[in-house]
């Protein structure tokens, strides 16, 4: 059990954030068969590891791999780019001590921490464009639908509400928040706050950084994964036949909220189609939509549910 104290320090400031090199971590692992769930197969059947030794031995632990090679990101917009070079100015000290903590057989790395450094992140760089950057749109989508549900629950209900429905293994007790996992630690969250990350190839665990100087973080499955893989369901044709085919696709995609231009992609339509119909979907009340920086999400409402289910 780890148990994390929130402090007055800390207490008033929970965040939250997307990693794309956890993602990198989680993708080798899932590949390597050390961890993985059947929700991610869809995915790992169709693509193949690169040839990255090094990483693969250190992934191949069980229990401890690391936090340098996923440094705790800034915030839901932190690139995969923006990541790396925090792996590579990581102090040779830091590297040395955790690759000391790695329940795995490292002989295959250099003696010198920092060329091992640099050596891993690149290869996890070579991993991120080879498996994950042509599937980060959709990722990237998911994730940040699971942290805007988590946000809306948070400001709703507050801490205890929003950690009760994150994870089995995770709850809030009093002024400390416990994680049942294997390690055994009593920490407190300093005025940095806690750091909570979704991921999609963490399904289903749970797993919480502790090691100075990182921000402590939760890291937590996201929501959606057992449908991020397979392909949309067809309409159903009562539907189809009230609000044409294409709306009726597109509101029955939207089991988790997306944009224009990923809804065209994974349906082969023209963006501008896409947007018309989304328009009248929204004004019809089956549709809500949401800026989130740049992007306008599209989630179905309580009626497209029950219109969607015939429960109307």
């Amino acid at each position: 059990m780890i148990e994390l104290v929130l402090t007055a320090a800390g207490a008033q400031r929970v965040r939250f954030a997307i990693s794309p090199l956890e993602e990198v971590l989680g993708a080798v692992r899932t590949l390597l068969g050390v961890r993985g769930h059947p929700a991610n197969l869809p995915w790992a059947s169709g693509v193949a590891l690169p040839d990255v030794p090094e990483l693969a031995a250190v992934l191949s632990a069980r229990h401890y791999i690391t936090e340098f090679l996923s440094p705790p990101p800034d915030g839901p917009e932190t690139t995969a780019e923006a990541q790396l070079r925090v792996v590579r100015a990581t102090p040779p000290a830091q590297v040395a001590l955790e690759l000391g903590m790695v329940d795995a057989d490292l002989s295959g790395l250099p003696a010198d921490p920092a060329t091992a450094r640099d050596l891993l992140a690149g290869q996890l760089e070579q991993v991120w464009h080879a498996l994950l950057a042509p599937e980060w749109p959709r990722l990237r989508e998911l994730l940040a639908a699971d942290i805007a549900h988590r946000t809306r629950q948070l400001g709703s209900g507050g801490i205890a509400s929003m950690l009760a429905g994150l994870h089995p293994r995770v709850r809030l007790s009093g002024t400390s928040v416990l994680v049942d996992i294997r390690a055994r630690e009593r920490l407190s969250i300093d005025s940095r706050g806690l750091l909570l990350i979704p991921a999609v190839f963490a399904w289903p665990n749970v797993g919480v950084v502790t090691v100075p100087p990182w921000q402590i973080s939760l890291l937590y499955p996201a929501r959606g994964v057992a449908s991020l893989w397979t392909s949309s369901a067809a309409a159903p044709e009562p539907l189809a036949e009230i609000l044409g085919r294409t709306r009726a696709l597109l509101l029955t995609a939207l089991d988790a909220p997306a944009a224009t231009t990923d809804l065209a992609r994974r349906h082969g339509l023209a963006p501008a189609t896409v947007s018309a119909h989304l328009t009248a979907l929204r004004g019809a009340g089956l549709l809500a939509s949401e800026r989130r920086g740049h992007r306008v999400l599209y989630r179905r409402t309580d009626l497209g549910d029950a219109l969607l289910t015939g429960k109307l």
